[in-house]
């Protein structure tokens, strides 16, 4: 409920609905209209509440850097998924012998042998 968030982060309940009205958080409500926040919208409060008092940062600055941490996220989830797509063609190609060292960019020696360079 809002005054319970407002005291424990020690804040106006008008600052809560400010930050509700910029949509910089958003509640969920019950059917007689009062506000819940949740684990995730308390983490947000506290770092919105840390660059304004902390750091000085305006509500307009917040909400960029809330963006761009959203697409951040975002891009890391896509790259990890690019990763691990990757890791898994990779180990199903060895597991198919298609990877030869003679098609490779890099020659690789059989074990126990060296490989000599040539300078071009």
């Amino acid at each position: 409920m809002i005054s319970v968030v407002a005291r424990r982060f020690e804040v106006h309940p008008q600052t809560l609905r400010l930050y509700e009205r910029e949509g910089l958080v958003t509640p969920s409500r019950t059917q007689g209209n009062t506000r819940l926040y949740s684990e995730e919208d308390l983490e947000r409060l506290s770092l919105i509440l840390n660059l304004t008092r902390d750091l000085g940062v305006n509500l307009a600055g917040v909400e960029i850097i809330m963006n761009l941490r959203r697409r951040i996220e975002t891009m890391q989830q896509e790259m990890d998924r690019f990763v691990a797509h990757v890791r898994d063609e990779m180990e199903k190609r060895v597991q198919e012998g298609a990877i030869e060292s003679s098609r490779a960019m890099v020659r690789v020696s059989g074990p126990g042998r060296s490989l000599k360079t040539e300078k071009r």
